[in-house]
């Protein structure tokens, strides 16, 4: 087994030794070209020795990478196969010859088979004889034989099979030259085609040479006008040198209105021997431009020469027939006394036109002085003149060598004229190839308008366009005449006599597309719900049409995109409904009929709080504000009264030398009888008393003070406040003094007396009644009872000791400085035993009877009304 693997694999290396001789063959005819539709037989020959495994009967064919039915193949010998194809149609294709073995296709040789067609006799033969220089003559080849195809074109008597001349060629054209080109009307010509399949040859066809001579152009000598002639040019011109000759020419003069576009043919005959032709056109226009070209042809020939140059001339002039369009461009006036009218003009289009204008004449005066006429001339189709308040009548007329036109008039008004409005209303509309612009009149009667249209950026005013309209209300334009994307303004005037009307106004875009850019967007003010949203107007250049609304996006953080759309005319709108302390996106789209563009985006925060909610917190703290100032204002005002009410002078007993003076069980009434008439106020400062009340719950305890103990202090003055201080009577109701009184008040303090009135008692208080206190003349009246109650004030005036330094309570000194001593004329008398019968001792001030109440002499008045 092992001899067998061996075996196998030496045959497998001598198979791939011999593959590329096995490969080696030949396959016959190489390259072959066939007739189209036709069959074709080829041979692959194998050139080297073979195995048994390799022969004939292992080729394979195949057309065009397509495998050839085995059925076509034919087996001639163990080294020849042969293949044939039926009805063979492709005109290029690739045959290929295989060897087949072992499962494989092993490429031997190929080869390319073409096919066609052979040519067809060629049809048509024409020539062309240029005398003296060349015969050509062409044919038409028929059909296309996917073949080389060569030609011959010979030239032979027709007295003789003998050929002249021949010409060979590849294409479908062939010239003799000079000397073979000799003239001869005994000749014939015949074509013949040859390619690989084959040949055709024509019949020998006769062309006499005069038949088939064809001129060069003629040369145009001069087109001229006679002066005095109107609608008449004279044209010459020259014949080529080298033409056969023959006895009669025709010659072809073409003219053509330069205005109208329109061309008329005259035919001329020339003898052959004459060299210069000459012809009259007649029946031309005045002053018009034409254009002169001629040809010719011998009479027997089938071939025009070409045409001549042309030449153009115009016929004799006339003076212009028709108006210009005048029109004009009033400037705003920036002086009172001044102006600038620019005037536009162009020639009227006349039928046939009155010839070549040579300049324009501007005459112009004022309205009311046309002895004053200005002249200008002008090459140019406008003028700009600078015209006073007054108003003006101008006139402009073209003027050729032959005369000027009939004049085209306008009246320029004053400043202070006001035309009436005789438009109503003007509609603009396009079509696919139109600017339609119509307008309603209120004044029937006018039949001429004029229509003025110029950019709306056109700063120039000779940059405007018009035209006149007559007894129509509807003008139309071609779209052409306008820039896409541009706005434009048109303004119909209407016109009677030489005046023109107010105008009236419209705009239109010929087309539109979608805006070049969008608005930009402003946020105003800001509120809690709601802000306001301003843009600017987009330029006029880049609106690129009317914008017909505008449409706000905005858009909250993390939410839904909303939109607004407004009119045109709003340039900022208030958004609602916005939710506080957010932050906004907001976006602008401007629209016209083609499209919106959106501007750029802003963004925006609404506010936590309003205007309204700042309101409402800032009243009641603004309220709270203004009563914490006017409460502060009144306890400023009266904070001696807030003072007693809230905080009252209370002495401490314990410091008060009040507390070792003795009490009397009584007082001298007598004392208070004398009061009654007069009223003493005295520097609280000076002097300190203090007297002792008890309430009624304590009157058995009353307390009795030691008179005679306490006289040296009484007498305890300071002499310069007595001497110098000030006596003040007060007239006060009894119902002021009640109200002075306050029950809460534990004592009444004097702190006026004089050295002999040094004396207090404590009266004790019979049950709710106020307590009556009465500082008594102790010192004086008492010891002297017997004194008339007049002399009272001298004796209580009188000091026993001046010399002695007064006491001051430290504490009562800060007290009311004043004290008002109201006496009762109605209070009983007391005798003088009353006031020596209180020699009774009352104990010293103990603490237990501090707690008793006290009343101050402050409420002294209170007393005198129980």
């Amino acid at each position: 087994m092992f001899s067998n693997l061996i075996w196998m694999f030496v045959l497998l290396c001598s198979s791939v030794a011999d593959e590329n001789s096995i490969r080696d063959a030949d396959i016959f005819p190489s390259s072959p070209e066939i007739e189209r539709g036709s069959s074709v037989e080829l041979s692959c020959v194998l050139r080297k020795n073979y195995m048994p495994q390799r022969n004939a009967s292992h080729i394979i064919w195949k057309l065009n990478d397509e495998l050839i039915a085995p059925e076509n193949y034919n087996i001639v010998n163990e080294t020849v196969s042969n293949i044939t194809i039926h009805n063979f149609t492709y005109s290029t294709a690739y045959v290929e010859c295989l060897m087949k073995y072992l499962d494989k296709e092993l490429p031997l040789v190929d080869t390319e088979v073409k096919s066609g067609f052979r040519p067809d006799m060629p049809e048509n033969i024409s020539c062309i004889y240029f005398y003296d220089v060349n015969l050509t003559c062409t044919w038409n080849a028929g059909r296309e034989t996917s073949f080389t195809t060569n030609y011959t074109l010979y030239r032979k008597l027709m007295s003789s099979p003998d050929t002249v001349g021949s010409c060979l060629t590849t294409t479908e054209s062939c010239s003799f030259f000079y000397p073979d080109n000799v003239y001869s009307n005994d000749f014939c010509f015949q074509v013949e085609a040859k390619n690989v399949l084959g040949s055709s040859l024509t019949e020998c066809a006769p062309i006499p040479l005069q038949k088939i001579e064809k001129f060069a152009p003629p040369e145009i000598l001069s087109v001229k006008k006679i002066p005095g002639i109107k609608q008449l040019l004279v044209v010459t011109w020259k014949m080529p040198e080298k033409i056969i000759p023959l006895k009669h020419i025709i010659c072809q003069v073409q003219y053509r209105n330069l205005y109208s576009n329109f061309t008329e043919f005259v035919n001329v005959s020339l003898n052959s021997k004459k060299s210069i032709g000459s012809c009259n056109l007649t029946g031309l226009w005045d002053s018009t431009d034409y254009s002169v070209a001629i040809r010719c042809v011998n009479n027997e020939s089938a071939f025009w020469s070409g045409w001549s140059g042309e030449k153009n001339e115009s016929t004799e002039e006339k003076a212009p027939s028709g108006k210009v369009d005048l029109w004009r461009v009033i400037e705003s006036s920036r002086s009172s006394r001044n102006r600038s009218v620019h005037l536009m003009w162009k020639p009227l289009k006349s039928f046939p036109p009155s010839g070549r204008i040579l300049g324009y004449k501007i005459r112009y005066f004022p309205e009311n002085k046309a002895a004053h006429k200005s002249t200008n001339n002008s090459t140019e189709q406008k003028m700009t003149l600078l015209l006073n308040e007054e108003a003006h009548i101008i006139s402009v007329t073209a003027y050729n060598s032959a005369g000027e036109s009939p004049e085209a008039i306008l009246r320029i008004p004053s400043p202070d004229e006001k035309s009436s409005q005789m438009i109503e209303k003007v509609v603009t509309s396009t079509t696919n190839e139109e600017v339609v612009v119509q307008w309603i009149t209120s004044e029937p009667e006018t039949t001429k308008y004029v229509v003025e249209w110029y950019e709306e950026l056109e700063m120039d005013p000779f940059g405007r366009s018009w035209q006149y309209v007559s007894n129509s209300t509807k003008w139309k334009n071609n779209k052409k005449n306008f820039k896409p994307f541009i706005c434009y303004n048109i303004l119909v005037y209407p016109l009677y006599g030489s005046n023109v009307a107010a105008p009236s106004y419209t705009q239109i875009y010929a087309e539109e597309k979608k805006p070049s850019e969008g608005p930009v967007a402003d946020t105003g003010i800001l509120g809690k719900n709601e802000v306001t949203v301003k843009w600017n107007e987009i330029s006029k250049a880049k609106r690129n049409g009317f914008i017909t609304n505008y449409t706000i996006f905005y858009k909250p953080e993390d939410g839904k995109e909303l939109n607004e759309t407004v009119n045109s005319d709003v340039l900022q709108y208030r958004l609602k409904s916005l939710q506080a302390n957010t932050q906004y996106t907001v976006q602008i789209m401007a629209s016209n009929k083609a499209g919106g563009t959106i501007g750029e985006p802003k963004t925006f925060k609404t506010l936590k709080l309003d205007k309204e909610d700042i309101f409402f917190i800032a009243i009641p703290v603004e309220i709270s504000i203004l009563c914490l100032i006017g409460l502060w204002i009144t306890c400023v005002l009266k904070k001696h009264a807030f003072k007693k009410v809230c905080w009252p002078d209370i002495p401490n007993p314990e410091e008060s030398l009040a507390v070792e003076w003795p009490l009397a069980s009584s007082v001298n009434n007598s004392f208070l009888k004398r009061m009654s008439s007069q009223t003493k106020t005295v520097d609280f400062e000076e002097i300190n008393v203090l007297e002792y009340c008890f309430p009624e719950e304590s009157q058995e305890g009353s307390l009795l003070i030691n008179y005679e103990n306490h006289v040296s202090e009484c007498t305890d003055f300071n002499t310069k406040g007595i001497t110098n201080r000030d006596e003040k009577i007060l007239h006060n109701e009894e119902n002021e003094a009640a109200k002075s009184f306050s029950p809460s008040m534990p004592y009444i303090i004097t702190d006026q007396f004089t050295t002999s009135q040094m004396h207090s008692a404590l009266i004790p208080v019979k049950e709710v009644q106020p307590i009556e206190v009465v500082a008594n003349d102790l010192c004086g009246s008492q010891q002297n009872p017997t004194k008339n109650e007049e002399n009272d004030d001298e004796e209580g005036l009188r000091l026993e000791d001046f010399s002695k330094k007064p006491l001051f309570n430290p504490y009562l000194k800060n007290s009311v400085k004043t004290r008002e001593f109201l006496v009762s004329e109605s209070m009983p008398e007391h005798s003088t035993d009353e006031c020596k019968s209180q020699s009774g001792v009352l104990p010293p001030f103990q603490p237990s009877v501090l707690g008793q109440s006290y009343v101050t002499v402050d409420m002294f008045s209170l007393a005198k009304g129980q």
